[in-house]
């Protein structure tokens, strides 16, 4: 199969991972008209390698994570936690996208020519492998060496009379008043099974006649999954028994008078991908709210069952369910293991990565005592680096500084998604209320975030904040903020650019970086950005940034055929680029025709790449490595060596991102921050950073090999930053 991480390439990084962006929106079929007509002959036509096989790969290295021994073990349940909410979401999604294109008969290919339902069948064979993997790793890997550290999720069979006395007392005072049994029969049709539930099939007898009938009993998902035992005398284990254990153990309580024949777990994943007429609804707010309250009742993608389910059972939940027998995933052992967060959440820090204070740049002042940031800015621009620089004392202290002083008379911001107790927008309210101008741009079809996104829109909105939502058909994912100052008789503008969101708890998770700068030109760009966002101007082109939906793909197109032309005039010349994600075909198409033309290209890529590197003629200068660790890689930068010009900003290479999006980059010119850039590339590019490589026929292997000298990228971040 293209594009495979095997069981003996799974040799992992470092430690912590989080992917809650992993999945991503279903962009639309690659088709030939996408790719550039001017290609050279010369490509062939498998040269793409299928994205959605790409992404599975992806979360195959995030479980390899999961199955190093050397790695912190609470930190291999959070990669085994994070596995499984990265397949939930690329389902929920990415599956759901391809069915329904396979239902309304579009036959569509992708741009490795796979019809949607040839992919549909290779998705489902590939996402039983790794979900079996998945399974393995935590049944036979970490559960044991769990055990082994005094953290225990037992069975009912293993307690003694005391604990199950115990155990039936909290039953029946907290669990049971919430159970609610359903009968399936003439007179009760299949009840409504809601998307990422737990649930137990059960079957029961009638003891008089024999007769058999089906019942559903939900899991209660407003109770902890693992219900955590009183410690026994002189036991300093901890230990837990699974939420659906406790239930089966006293089904004879929920049935009485019936008997219990068999019971399974199941698991239902429905449609979440939604669709919003903007064109036929004036107000968008409530238009996102009705798709909303439809997402919960979603058709089923994937149904997931104990691998100890009967035939019988297991056709009757097919039948009722309207699943594809593809769509069925057979788990050993427990389902739905994005619940080990809670097992994560056990106070053991030695089995958690030791922690890691951000550092504060001298340009914001210590932690604890600040320095004014526009003073700073005025004299040269500055950089940070998330999460080795502190958000809270850099970006958040420029928002929070803003809403502050007096002399600033305007702030805008744009929000995609934030925390759920986001000191930005308190700042923003905080300076509404001082009677500054603030405009907030809330892009409220950030996926998964609709719901909060919407609140915080309505909280600014009642303290003053002008507050739209972009332009129709377009999300705006780009991180921009514009504060306007008044100084003495003129007006100076102050900018951030970055390629994070202002998120305080994810950017001490996500690896990010940011511009601040008091750069006229980037300050007037800014200014007709957001009169293009708030008002009707349609502005395409700017002075110092690349805006899609019109100019990023455009302008890195144009510098990589300028590196062209410079290596054919015998100069030096080369691209660097790291990514989330490259999957454009006509970005790749110009990567090839730069290595055919003699220019190295070095890909460093966190998750999907559809580029097939190595491949003689086509792409034998071209390298592709991913890095997973401790923190996510989420920044995007590139790197054109001809004209040594570094580019930061919000868009991946994808067409979601290129073509219906609002995305911007921005160059960074100053000496001192460029050198922090490829301080950034060379790090990620040394031979012996650990590491992942993509090959020409698609698999990845882990690098370097075993035996040669191996050093961690993040770790090496982290210990410039403690000791700049």
């Amino acid at each position: 199969m293209i594009g495979t991480v095997t069981e003996a390439d799974t040799r992992p990084t470092d430690s912590e991972w989080v992917a809650s962006d992993s999945a991503p929106e279903a962009p639309p079929a690659a088709t030939a008209d996408a790719v550039d007509p001017a290609l050279p002959e010369a490509l062939p036509e498998d040269r793409y390698l299928n994205r959605e096989l790409s992404w599975l790969d992806f979360n195959a290295r995030v479980l390899a994570l999961a199955a190093d021994p050397s790695l912190p073990l609470l930190e291999r349940a959070k990669f085994l936690a994070i596995f499984a909410s990265n397949l939930d979401e690329f389902y929920m999604v990415r599956v759901a996208g391809l069915k329904r294109r396979d239902e309304m008969g579009l036959s569509v290919r992708s741009a490795d020519g796979l019809s949607p339902r040839e992919q549909l069948r290779r998705i489902g064979e590939r996402t039983q492998q790794i979900a079996t993997r998945h399974a393995t790793v935590f049944g036979e890997l970490v559960r044991p060496a769990l055990a082994e550290q005094g953290i225990v999720i037992v069975t009912w069979g293993e307690l003694d009379e005391d604990e199950r006395g115990r155990l039936s007392t909290l039953f029946h005072e907290q669990v049971f008043p919430v159970l609610t049994p359903l009968a399936v029969d003439p007179a009760h049709p299949f009840p409504f099974v809601s998307g990422l539930s737990l649930n137990l099939a059960i079957t029961v007898r009638q003891p008089d006649d024999g007769t058999q009938h089906f019942a559903r009993i939900k899991v209660p998902d407003n109770v902890d999954r693992f219900v955590e035992l009183k410690p026994r005398d002189d036991d300093t284990r901890v230990r837990f028994l699974p939420m659906e254990e406790l239930i089966a153990a006293f089904l004879g309580v929920l049935f009485p008078g019936l008997e219990i024949v068999e019971h399974h777990a199941f698991r239902i994943t429905r449609n979440a991908d939604m669709e919003v007429e903007e064109d036929r609804d004036e107000d968008l707010l409530k238009a996102l709210e009705r798709e909303l309250a439809r997402r919960r009742f979603g058709s089923p993608v994937r149904l997931e069952v104990a691998d100890d389910m009967t035939e019988n059972t297991l056709e009757l939940l097919q039948n009722e369910l309207d699943v594809d027998p593809g769509d069925v995933i057979e788990v050993p052992g427990l389902l739905d293991l994005s619940s080990l967060w809670q097992i994560y959440g056990v106070d053991r820090p030695a089995l958690k990565d030791p922690t890691f204070v951000p550092a504060t740049p001298p340009a914001f002042g210590e932690r604890e005592t600040p320095k004014s940031i526009f003073a700073h800015l005025r004299d040269g621009d500055v950089l940070v680096h998330h999460p080795y620089d502190s958000f809270s004392t850099t970006v958040q202290r420029f928002i929070e500084q803003a809403a502050a002083d007096p002399n600033v008379l305007a702030i805008k911001q744009t929000l995609y998604r934030t925390s759920g107790d986001s000191p930005i927008v308190s700042a923003l309210i905080d300076a509404a209320e001082a009677g500054k101008q603030v405009v907030a741009l809330v892009e409220i079809k950030a996926r998964f975030d609709e719901q909060a996104n919407i609140k915080w829109a309505r909280a600014l909105e009642q303290a003053g904040v002008h507050v739209v939502y972009g332009l129709i058909g377009l999300k705006t994912h780009c991180k921009t903020c514009l504060v306007v100052r008044r100084e003495g008789s003129t007006i100076r503008r102050y900018c951030h650019i970055g390629t994070g969101n202002y998120n305080p708890k994810t950017s001490r998770l996500y690896e990010d970086v940011g511009l601040l700068t008091a750069s006229p030109d980037i300050g007037a760009d800014l200014t007709d950005l957001f009169n293009s966002l708030t008002g009707y101007s349609r502005k395409v082109s700017y002075r110092n940034l690349l805006v899609a939906p019109h100019g990023v793909r455009k302008g890195i197109i144009e510098r990589i055929d300028r590196e062209i032309a410079a290596k054919r005039d015998g100069a030096e010349a080369g691209i660097r680029m790291k990514a989330n994600a490259l999957v454009d075909e006509q970005v790749i198409d110009a990567l090839y025709r730069a290595s055919q033309a003699g220019v190295p290209v070095d890909v460093v890529v966190r998750g999907i790449c559809a580029l097939r590197p190595g491949v003689p003629g086509v792409s034998e200068n071209i390298t592709v490595r991913s890095i997973l660790g401790r923190f996510l890689e989420h920044s995007r930068i590139i790197h054109f060596r001809a004209t040594n010009e570094f580019w930061i900003g919000s868009a991946d290479m994808m067409h979601r991102n290129l073509d219906r999006r609002v995305e911007v980059m921005a160059q960074v010119k100053d000496r001192r921050l460029t050198e922090q850039l490829n301080d950034v590339f060379e790090s990620a590019l040394d031979p012996a950073t650990r590491c992942w490589e993509l090959g020409p026929d698609g698999y990845w292997t882990a690098s370097p090999q075993e035996g040669h000298k191996v050093r961690d990228h993040q770790v090496s971040l982290m210990e410039s930053h403690r000791h700049p």
